[in-house]
């Protein structure tokens, strides 16, 4: 797999289409997901965009509500990631939609106006992406913006 050179976006292009005018990263509280939102914080002080963070509350069975201990688990993960970025003088928006992870980022995505997505990767062998499923990979081949995946 090769890797595509974002020199462009710290210029705010974004596959030619203009300039790059709103980041989404995606942030599950992992060592990936952290390096993932810096490197979102990054892009956003050297362009002035905004950024907004989703925190997904997986939905475990359907109809089914997610726990109360999961939705605090995701509330930290989104206060832990609004702290990092306030830290840089970034105002993050803040998504904690339920569902499928993969799926309700890709929905975002393509509904929110987001020009880039910035996701973390937790490099998973073969049998466990066919098995867990992987988010980022879902995410670089559904979403209609450009996608940033962050090792």
């Amino acid at each position: 797999m090769g890797f595509a050179d974002i020199s462009g976006l710290a210029a705010g292009e974004v596959d030619g289409r203009g300039a790059m005018k709103r980041i989404l990263v995606a942030y599950d509280g992992g060592a990936p997901a952290r390096r993932a939102l810096e490197t979102a914080a990054v892009l956003a002080q050297q362009i002035g965009v905004p950024v907004s963070v989703v925190s997904v509350v997986p939905e475990r069975l359907p109809f089914v509500p997610p726990s109360h201990l999961d939705q605090i688990r995701h509330d930290e993960q989104l206060d832990d990631a609004r702290r990092l970025l306030e830290s840089r003088g970034i105002s993050p928006e803040l998504i904690e939609p339920i569902g499928d992870p993969a799926a309700s980022i890709e929905r975002l995505v393509n509904v929110g106006g987001f020009d880039v997505v910035v996701v973390g990767s937790r490099r998973l062998g073969a049998l466990a992406r066919f098995v867990e499923g992987s988010v980022s990979q879902h995410v670089a081949t559904h979403a209609t913006a450009t996608v940033v995946v962050v090792r």
